[in-house]
């Protein structure tokens, strides 16, 4: 990965922790973090576990990628740093976010658990920021792992010790139980017991989401957070999906790691064969129109305005009218839909524990219509979708957008 990236490059057990040590090491107690809010609610929960204050920023509708345009000049002053998502492996503006943050003086953290692989203005992501964070659970598929980036290869060794301050001793029932997993998932989708695999888990305990979002549970929060935040605080918000987030890995799950990550560029040409494919179809036209040939300086292009390779989306927001019937459709084969943001992060936790973004429409609005899709599963999914009948959705005219979420046909309005 320093190869990749061409920085200094520090292994974590998880992405999660690794974004946790960023934001302690750069941000200052009581900070304020710009972020998106169409974003998984473990990351808004390490910001809160951080001791920082998440400001929800405005999003372009047509990728879910932060619109720097729509920030207002006051959410700007008395920020602590800037955290991008690049969602779905789709860049967010990081060359104009770096010359905002220089011109403030505050840390750019790049959130590139999605974006293994793809490029903004001819770097890859993750080269722009003084930190940055990816996942190896992802692209890699070693569901485990992850490594955080520094631009200053000074603050390597730092960093590192860091990490071995927060890491809990290793478990053997762990290492075997990682050992075991993909045998075990095999085994179940080979029989087709996924539904009551899952309905098991749900009675030991171990799913912890019955909907997109985990239960926020406002009260036992604003303890935690009261009680001085950090990560044992909020460790019940904080493992969900991943309980050994913060374990220190033992020889099988490094090796295994270390084994599929050699076969990144293969599987990176998978993903960037599947998006080239499905941003060819209707549901990906017109929001999504220009994505596909990666127009210089972001989706709506920039200087030079050449056209560059198709990202290897980790997956592919198709944008349909009919989200749950597409689920459903895609359920019926065998498909499952993963990475739902819905609704926004300011939505879901309120003002009390969120700056809510100025101009909330465009991304209630993505959030509501986006349908990811794994890309290397493109030719089942487009084959279902057009069976179905699926209609792409059209977007609403972009207008002044209000606080208050859609109404009308477009953004703007009170419901």
């Amino acid at each position: 990965m320093r190869q990749r990236l061409g920085r200094e490059c520090v292994y974590m057990p998880s992405c999660r922790l690794g974004l946790y040590v960023a934001l302690r090491h750069w941000c200052p107690p009581g900070g304020r973090v710009l972020m998106s809010p169409v974003n998984d609610d473990v990351i808004f929960f390490v910001v809160l576990a951080a001791g920082l204050r998440p400001v929800q920023a405005p999003l372009n509708a047509r990728d879910g990628s932060l619109d720097l345009a729509a920030v207002p000049d006051a959410y700007w002053r008395g920020l602590s740093a800037v955290l991008t998502t690049n969602l779905y492996g789709n860049p967010d503006p990081a060359p104009e976010l770096r010359a905002r943050c220089d011109a403030l003086g505050i840390p750019l953290i790049e959130d590139a658990a999605h974006a293994l692989g793809s490029e903004v203005a001819g770097r890859p992501v993750g080269s722009f920021g003084d930190t940055s964070v990816f996942s190896l659970s992802k692209h890699v598929g070693a569901k485990t792992g992850g490594f955080l980036a520094v631009a200053d290869p000074a603050l390597r060794s730092e960093m590192a010790a860091a990490r071995d301050a927060l890491l809990e001793p290793s478990r053997l029932t762990s290492e075997l139980a990682y050992a075991l997993r993909p045998y075990a998932e095999a085994g179940v989708r080979g029989l087709r017991l996924v539904r009551a695999a899952r309905a098991a888990l749900r009675l030991l305990g171990q799913e912890e989401r019955a909907e997109i979002r985990m239960p926020l549970r406002p009260g036992e929060l604003t303890r935690a957070i009261d009680g001085g935040a950090g990560l044992a605080a909020l460790h019940p918000w904080i493992r969900v999906d991943l309980h050994d987030y913060r374990l220190r890995p033992g020889r099988v799950r490094l090796g295994r790691t270390e084994r599929l990550l050699a076969g990144l560029d293969e599987r990176l040409d998978a993903h960037r064969r599947g998006t080239e494919k499905l941003l060819a179809t209707p549901w990906a036209s017109g929001p999504w129109s220009g994505l596909g040939d990666g127009r210089d300086g972001g989706p709506d292009g920039g200087p030079g305005g050449g056209a560059r390779p198709v990202q290897p989306l980790f997956r592919v927001p198709l944008l349909v009218e009919d989200r749950d019937a597409a689920i459903a459709a895609l359920v019926r084969h065998r498909v499952t839909t993963g990475y739902l943001y819905d609704p926004p992060l300011d939505v879901y936790a309120g003002e009390v524990f969120t700056d809510p973004s100025p101009s909330p429409g465009p991304a209630a609005w993505f959030a509501r219509h986006a349908l990811p899709v794994d890309p290397r599963r493109a030719d089942q999914v487009i084959s279902v979708l057009t069976a179905l009948g699926a209609r792409p959705v059209e977007q609403p005219d972009e207008r002044p957008m209000e606080r208050g979420g859609l109404g009308g046909e477009g953004f703007g309005g009170g419901g």
